[in-house]
Formats: C-alpha cells, structure tokens, sequence
C-alpha cells in the first residue's frame, strides 16, 4: 500500500503533493515501481495534528481521486475518518475506506461501508491524533489491542460486513511508546491469526529513529527491515512511503529464500 498523503503537514511529507498534478503523477509512479493499492489522505494524523474540516479535506483528495480513478489498474484507499469524506471519495472511485477510528469516529461510516460492499481496513488508536501520545499506558499491550481488533472484527460482520472485506490493523505510533510498538510488530503472527487480512503502517515512524539511536536519522533503511520482519510474519498489507525500495527488497527476500 503505497501512502499518498495530500496534506501540508503530514509528518513525514506533508506539502510535497499538495498540486494536483503532483500528487497524480506520484500515484501513477508508486503503481508502476509495484504498489497494489494507494491509499490517499487529506488530513494528517501525526501526533498533535490539527483537525481539518469536512469541507476542506474533501477540497484535498477528491480531485485527486478524480483524475486517478480512470488511469489506475489498482485499487484507491481512502484515509479518512469522516463518513461524508468517505462517501464523495467512494463515488469517486475508491474502493477502500481506511479509518484510523476502527469505524468509530464517525457513527455513519460502518453503514456506509456495508451499503457499498466496500473494503475496510479497522485500526486501533488510544484516544485522538491530539491526545494519543499523552503517556499512552497498557496492561497487556498485545493482550488489549487483540481483544479490541477481535471486537472491532465482530461489530464489522453485526453491522453486514463481510468478515472478507475487512482487514485489521494493530495502529502502530498511535498512542503507544517506542517499545509498544516494538511488541506489537514481535505479535504480529498473533493477529494474523485472527482470520482477517493484517495492515502494517510502520513507515518512517519514530520509534525507528528511537531504535537506532538517531531521531533525525534517514529512516528508509530501518522501515525496510521492518516491512522484511512483516513480511515474514505473514501480515498481507505493508504500508508504506517508499514503493519501490520496499518492492524490490520484498523481491529479493522471497527469490533468495527469505519467505520460504
């Protein structure tokens, strides 16, 4: 899944495809170097991000979605939290919602999920993109976010969606530490077992900085070595910056025995 963030201040390229122009030739490379998906977002979810209006954030992606639906042979994600963003991005042309709520945010957007048969990916985050990262505190951090993906996943099929058209994903960076994320990514064979598709969204995160020892460190590097461990761990959906990087490394890990 290839991160097309149409914002100017995503945390790692916030501005960079804010023309139109810019954004669809960006999407149209990040099939060509392999991406199965791309996935587009008008309002940034870094830690103490500002929240964006309906409006505006339909202003960001719908265009984009617009030019890209009729060029694309893969399928267009939106990210997004807002039913009403969902909705005018699906008549657009995207086929997925990607809700960093788990469908929560908005009480409209598990309705409208089922009423389009569309794909959903479900994540958990501990309070809001403005709260999250205030001393995130769990028991049981594997323990909590499996019993929650689990829920999530059983609200998903009460509600009419097809346990087929939804794929989980444990929310790493947000609100959790350095070191929860790093258990969360060591348990990933654990919530691959819960039968549904696993989204990893790991790429260029902090505690990759905090883990190398060199917060302003190029991050490239250690999000490879991640998507490699995930790979491995079977999640089917690695989300990330850097397409075609993360593509060849992918192939030659398989073609040298990695996957095996």
């Amino acid at each position: 899944m290839g991160i097309l963030n149409v914002t100017p201040d995503s945390f790692s390229d916030g501005g960079r495809h804010r023309r139109v122009d810019v954004a669809v030739a960006a999407a149209l490379q990040m099939q060509a170097d392999g991406a199965a998906i791309i996935d587009i977002g008008g309002e940034s979810t870094r830690p103490y991000s500002d929240v964006v209006d309906c409006q505006e954030e339909i202003a960001r992606v719908l265009p984009v979605i617009e030019q890209l639906s009729g060029q694309l042979t893969i399928p267009i994600s939106v990210d997004t939290s807002k039913a009403e963003v969902a909705k005018r991005a699906l008549d657009a042309g995207a086929e997925i919602i990607n809700d960093v709520t788990g469908l929560e945010g908005d009480p409209s957007m598990g309705e409208l999920a089922r009423e389009r048969g569309v794909g959903v990916c479900v994540m958990h985050m501990r309070g809001t993109p403005q709260t999250m990262q205030d001393d995130p505190r769990y028991e049981d951090v594997v323990a909590e976010i499996e019993r929650y993906l689990q829920e999530r996943l059983r609200c998903c099929e009460r509600i009419g969606i097809r346990r087929d058209r939804v794929c989980l994903d444990p929310g790493i960076g947000f609100g959790k530490t350095h070191q929860h994320n790093l258990m969360l990514l060591r348990a990933t064979r654990r919530f691959v077992q819960l039968g549904s598709p696993l989204l990893i969204g790991h790429s260029r995160k902090g505690f990759i900085g905090n883990r190398i020892g060199d917060k302003n460190a190029d991050r490239t590097a250690g999000t490879l070595g991640v998507s490699l461990a995930m790979a491995v761990a079977g999640a089917q959906v690695i989300r990330v910056h850097d397409v075609k990087p993360t593509v060849d490394a992918l192939t030659l890990f398989e073609a040298s025995g990695g996957l095996d």
